[in-house]
């Protein structure tokens, strides 16, 4: 009897993890809004600003610890993490400045990440280095 009373109470245990577990992810969930996506030139050493606008898409308040970085084969860069703390199905707008690298190569392009808590997200923006200083053809001539 001892037995089947100590299975009941570590299944019921159990259960009660494992609900509050799935309601902490759900007041967690954290959506991207109008995320959009292109390519931006810039140039070795040239200023650019990230504006991401989120929503608690969850039933309770949440926090979250949100980072961005862009990302490549050549040439990254990491922002400075911020802290969001959002009531149910409220909005905001994080921003972040950075610079290309100096080394970042010409022709190089990183795609932006977007970190929080434990998880991320890659959206479609990519930064395409481009030269600082391009030569172009503006007349010529033939006689």
């Amino acid at each position: 009897m001892r037995g089947k009373l100590t299975i009941y109470v570590a299944v019921i245990v159990l259960l009660v993890l494992v609900n509050v577990s799935v309601i902490g992810l759900e007041s967690r969930a954290l959506a991207c809004t109008d995320c959009g996506g292109g390519v931006v030139d810039k140039s070795p050493s040239e200023a650019f600003t990230v504006e991401i606008g989120f929503k608690n898409v969850g039933k309770t308040e949440g926090t979250w610890r949100i980072n961005i970085a862009f990302e490549g084969e050549k040439w990254t860069w990491t922002g400075t993490p911020q802290n969001l703390t959002l009531k149910s199905y409220k909005s905001k707008i994080l921003r972040w400045n950075g610079t290309v690298p100096a080394e970042a190569p010409i022709d190089s392009v990183a795609r932006l990440i977007v970190y929080y808590d434990d998880s991320f997200t890659a959206l479609k923006w990519w930064i395409h280095v481009v030269p600082k200083a391009e030569l172009a053809i503006t007349s010529s001539t033939v006689r």
